[in-house]
């Protein structure tokens, strides 16, 4: 017999027991059956006792949630939690979930650093034996790092690790970042990062022994001490390559190798030559080969010796690739930056290739992408793909001030991944004293589901040009573009653009080369360019190349003729940590096709591009009024080093010195009596501080002319700030 159930059948009682009707009574068995209902989770009280013949069972039914609130959670949103916690709406209550839930929302806030705060669950009994939970949360004040301990450390300062480490020590200027506050997880990360460094730099012994934090008795600090065993630094000794793949010869193959003899050890670089390898051997047809890194380390000489053997990995293929994690972006977005579809080879080379163009896409948190075994076949292999998204739309507004343009006011709606599909749509509009604009763009980087990007700008600029050249430019216009990658390092882009140039408002007693160019013209034009991008980041390069020619062609209707070549290229050097050398070049050559050029067309030099001279300071000019007339080809270039000034990377402030140098041709159709013209060499030499600041970027250069004609006008001071908020 079976009393006190309401939502349950008796029947359901029934099938957890271990004795049935007509079965002799067996305490075991009742014990038994007694442990079984319980361990439903369905009933809070369970009694068995016997009535004659007869085994009654009573039970008390556990409650079912109507409903879960969180109160005096601020810092945790509402839905995170939700996620977190095992209960739900329309779930069994029990004791032992809550106490659960309780546990995780604690940890939940001791990862962001709150220690002290607390978790009150409270039940508010609803009828028909449901309920309400409320987790009331107390968040208490954030429990910070105050200091970092390193023990061991002899060849790095603690201050040179401290930065290294992702956890930070308490300090004002972290008010936007959480990473001066208490993690085990990036404590355990500090650890790797430790490692990394050191054995990038050749301590091939380095060890941590121990990480250890310490929480205060008022739980709102900890102390955290590091201990490391630095060892011995270590020189590359003898770097072979072997391979046991017939038709594959090591003398295609130690190109790959970065790692040279008599360096300091780097394991970095051990690990870059073997994706190299790998991925020349695949270059080659050998699709499962396997590059196995043979150290040996001799203790007594401090040397490394390596052997990267090439052999004939396991023949697997691809059998599926899963993609979770995605709850904006489709499908086909992840899987077309994939170089392998099911049914291909598996390549780790393709996987990391995979990995490194998803990230580049900007639209994910994280990308983890891990493969298993099949449970079909052996030889068969799952890739799966979890990813983390972010949000990609940006609506922004700003206000700024720079040598150039004055004051400024931008708004601004973008958005990078529109519904999912990697298109970019982006609408801005820039009020200014000197120069105004609209802008609207829209690209698709898969245009008919083929890897070539298509898209178009229309705009509208107007710029104040008095203080130059005596007169006001308006362009309105559009632009259709396309472009293509032949491989990762080049890239082929086409465009065609129409647009609408107006000279207006000049100025009284302007040069009669301007008063000539009154009046609006229409220029239809096509383009092209070839870039070669070899830079280790897009973002924050540090070393590699990039170099780009370019052409535009006028004269397929409109006003004006006039063919443009444009070539660029700039090549970044590492120095030591964060120290980068930039060397970088710019030529230009316009000339009109049976006529002459527009001065809006030409060229000039100044401001960024020539600094230590004002916006146009490098140009032709009128000899009566001053005004700068362009020229028809120019050369400029500059070297630069980034330097940082020892202060923590958050703050975001480093330095830079620099020398700029270029010269510009003459413009056509001028009387050289009448204009002040000359193809000398300019040179300006100077030094800059950047700052990251939670406002936005500021630039400040000071620079001074070394070599430069009497014409031209100078600017000691360069400012630019800018906001998005």
């Amino acid at each position: 017999m079976v009393d006190g159930t309401q939502r349950i059948e008796p029947e359901t009682v029934r099938s957890y027991l271990f004795i049935h009707q007509g079965d002799p009574f067996d305490s075991e068995r009742i014990d038994r059956s007694l442990k079984s209902l319980f361990a439903t989770g369905l009933f809070a009280d369970v009694v068995l006792h016997r009535e004659g013949t007869r085994l009654v069972i009573k039970v008390v039914e556990n409650p079912i949630i109507n409903r879960i609130a969180f109160e005096g959670n601020k810092r945790i949103k509402e839905d995170a939690l939700s996620k977190e916690i095992q209960l739900q709406p329309r779930i069994v209550y029990t004791r032992t979930k809550v106490q659960g839930d309780v546990q995780r929302i604690i940890e939940l806030y001791r990862r962001r650093g709150r220690f002290a705060a607390t978790v009150e669950p409270k039940v508010i009994q609803r009828n028909q034996n449901r309920v309400d939970l409320v987790f009331e949360i107390n968040e208490g004040p954030p429990t910070y790092v105050r200091r970092i301990n390193l023990v061991g450390n002899h060849e790095y300062s603690d201050s040179d690790l401290r930065d290294i480490l992702a956890t930070k020590e308490e300090r004002w200027y972290r008010f936007l970042t959480q990473n001066d506050t208490y993690d085990p997880d990036r404590l355990t990360y500090d650890r790797e990062l430790l490692r990394r460094f050191y054995l990038k730099h050749g301590y091939a012994d380095f060890r941590v022994v121990s990480a250890v934090a310490e929480l205060t008795p008022d739980r709102e600090n900890f102390y955290v001490t590091i201990t490391i065993e630095e060892g011995q630094r270590y020189h590359y000794g003898d770097v072979n390559v072997t391979t046991s793949l017939p038709k594959l010869k090591v003398a295609d193959l130690v190109d790959s190798v970065t790692s040279e003899k008599g360096s300091w050890y780097n394991a970095d670089e051990v690990e870059k030559s073997v994706q190299n390898l790998t991925d020349t051997a695949g270059t080659l047809g050998y699709a499962f080969a396997e590059v196995r890194p043979h150290v040996n380390r001799n203790r007594e000489q401090h040397t490394v010796d390596i052997t990267f053997d090439i052999v004939e990995g396991p023949r697997v293929y691809v059998e599926r690739i899963d993609i979770t994690g995605n709850l904006r972006t489709l499908d086909k977005v992840i899987r077309r930056e994939f170089r392998m579809v099911e049914g291909d080879a598996f390549s780790s080379a393709k996987i990391r290739h995979a990995r490194k163009r998803l990230e580049d896409l900007d639209f994910f948190e994280k990308v983890d992408i891990t493969n298993g075994p099949s449970e079909t076949a052996a030889d068969r292999t799952v890739v799966k793909v979890n990813i983390q998204e972010k949000s990609t739309g940006d609506l922004s507004f700003g206000i700024g001030w720079s040598t150039t343009g004055g004051a400024m006011f931008q708004v601004g709606l973008r958005e990078r991944n529109l519904l999912g599909t990697a298109q970019d749509l982006q609408l801005q509009a820039t009020i200014g004293q000197k120069q105004s604009q609209v802008n609207l763009s829209y690209t698709e980087p898969y245009f008919l589901d083929r890897e070539l990007a298509a898209g178009f700008d229309v705009f509208a600029v107007r710029t104040d040009l008095t203080s130059q050249s005596s007169y006001t430019e308006t362009t309105v216009g559009g632009k259709l573009r396309t472009g293509f990658r032949y491989n990762d390092a080049w890239m082929q882009a086409f465009s065609y653009a129409l647009k609408s140039d107006t000279v207006k408002n000049i100025q009284p007693g302007a040069s009669i080369y301007i008063l000539d160019e009154a009046g609006t013209t229409v220029t239809s034009s096509f383009g092209q360019s070839l870039t070669y991008d070899k830079r280790d980041s897009r973002i924050n390069p540090t070393e590699g190349h990039v170099v780009r020619l370019s052409n535009d062609v006028a004269g397929a209707g409109g006003d004006e003729r006039y063919l443009r070549t444009n070539l660029d290229a700039i090549k970044y050097f590492p120095l030591g940590d964060q120290w980068v050398l930039k060397v970088g070049g710019d030529a230009g050559y316009i000339f009109g096709l049976n006529q002459d050029v527009r001065i809006t067309d030409r060229f000039f030099l100044g401001g960024e591009t020539l600094r230590g001279f004002a916006v146009s300071g490098v140009s032709p000019r009128d000899k009566t009024t001053g005004d700068a007339l362009g020229g028809n080809w120019v050369l400029n270039g500059t070297t630069e080093v980034n330097f940082p000034f020892g202060l923590p990377k958050e703050i975001g402030l480093t330095g830079h010195v620099f020398s700029d140098f270029g010269t510009i041709g003459n413009p056509d159709n001028v009387n050289t009596s009448q204009v002040n013209v000359s193809s000398s060499l300019r040179s300006t030499a100077g030094a800059g501080v950047t700052w990251k600041s939670p406002m936005g970027p500021v630039s400040i250069d000071l620079a001074l002319p070394m070599t430069r004609e009497s014409f031209d006008k100078t600017e000691f001071f360069r400012f630019n700030f800018g906001s998005r908020f």
